[in-house]
């Protein structure tokens, strides 16, 4: 597995191995001594997967509050998605920036969203499913989101606001100026 470091660098990419012949591939997409060594010694407690039936389906930004907070591995598992985390913890270099990875089926890349970010993506293609580790459980008590759309955080989505396809709770989520402090670095 290759990791590597972006223009937020405790966002890492991660790219396994994939070994093909005319059967099709294997590849090893999780291995704990090396996300250790890596990225750093957390644990995953929940395997969570979503289906996005069209593409141009918006889900997030979604992070949820400590002390429920979740870091999260998140990998395409069919179809193809534009991946995004934001750094929502005040007082760090890079709060308000963002990382944005192309993740599909085909290239198996993973992102690590830690703790601290807001986590959201667009499909790109219908039917489209991603699979995710988390290091908390789901708790609807600590569950919030920032707004998806938000001019300031500057982010190229490929689909536009009107066209994107939106649960009624990502539709009414605050921009970054109106969070407030949620999260410190």
């Amino acid at each position: 597995m290759f990791f590597e470091k972006t223009i937020v660098p405790d966002v890492i990419l991660i790219t396994p191995k994939k070994f093909g012949d005319a059967r099709g591939y294997f590849m090893e997409t999780f291995r704990q001594a090396l996300f250790a060594e890596h990225v750093g010694p957390f644990e995953f407690v929940q395997d969570n997967q979503s289906l996005s039936a069209e593409a141009g389906t918006v889900r997030g930004l979604h992070f949820q509050l400590e002390p429920k907070a979740q870091g999260k591995l998140v990998r395409c598992i069919a179809g193809a998605l534009l991946d995004v985390a934001v750094d929502i913890r005040k007082g760090s270099p890079t709060f308000g920036k963002h990382v944005a990875v192309e993740l599909t089926a085909e290239n198996g890349r993973q992102l690590w969203v830690p703790p601290g970010f807001a986590h959201g993506f667009c499909t790109l293609a219908p039917h489209t499913e991603i699979s995710y580790k988390v290091t908390d459980y789901y708790s609807a008590e600590h569950d919030r989101g920032l707004r998806w759309d938000d001019p300031a955080l500057g982010i190229d989505w490929p689909v536009a606001a009107g066209k994107a396809i939106l649960s009624e709770k990502d539709r009414h989520q605050p921009v970054l100026t109106d969070l407030g402090t949620v999260f410190t670095y």
